[in-house]
């Protein structure tokens, strides 16, 4: 077998920026707090900007970006979550079950988040202390995802020998069933038939 095995576009540029702009807006917002000012509220408007494009881009976007393509059943999830405790998970092209529920909190919270800051500039919320409570509280609660997402992407990487933070800024993976990801012919049947 070749060093270089052959790559597929899994995910189109519009993606790439989303998630990469998402991750520079929200921890720039964070960093600065409620401190930033202008600058804070103008980060949280791109977060939620970002995701209102986001979620009409699952519906109209390429592939392997769709709402279809990657949100699974509940029973679906779960037949995942066993196979990876049982560490015979299949190897997705796009997200995986788990990783998909992951974006769909992260959309849920950084929206949250985001329309929580913009109440807090009306004049029906100014001042008010519970939303700005609650508004620090998503924006923590979001961090903490974050990390599960990003050690999620450290065991997928690891487990599947595949680059997932490289994938994310090129747009390509290793096509399923290449012999670099084979581990059994367990894991290979199921990756040929999710």
């Amino acid at each position: 077998m070749s060093a270089r095995a052959p790559m597929v576009r899994v995910w189109d540029p519009l993606v790439r920026v989303f998630h990469w702009s998402l991750v520079a807006a929200f921890f720039g917002a964070w960093f600065l707090g409620e401190d930033g000012g202008a600058l804070h509220q103008a980060l949280g408007y791109t977060v939620l900007g970002l995701v209102a494009f986001r979620l009409v881009w699952g519906v109209v976007g390429s592939r392997h970006a769709r709402f279809a393509d990657f949100v699974p059943t509940p029973r679906r999830l779960a037949g995942y979550v066993r196979d990876m405790l049982a560490r015979r998970e299949a190897r997705h092209l796009g997200h995986n079950p788990a990783g998909a529920v992951m974006i769909l909190a992260l959309i849920t919270l950084l929206a949250a988040t985001g329309f929580t800051g913009w109440l807090q500039t009306t004049d029906a919320f100014w001042g008010s202390e519970l939303l700005e409570e609650v508004h620090g509280l998503l924006a923590h609660t979001t961090l903490v995802l974050v990390g599960l997402h990003v050690a999620g992407v450290v065991y997928s990487s690891l487990r599947h020998r595949e680059n997932l933070v490289r994938a994310m800024v090129t747009g390509r993976k290793r096509p399923l069933g290449d012999a670099a990801t084979a581990r059994s012919p367990e894991a290979a049947s199921a990756e040929r038939h999710p």
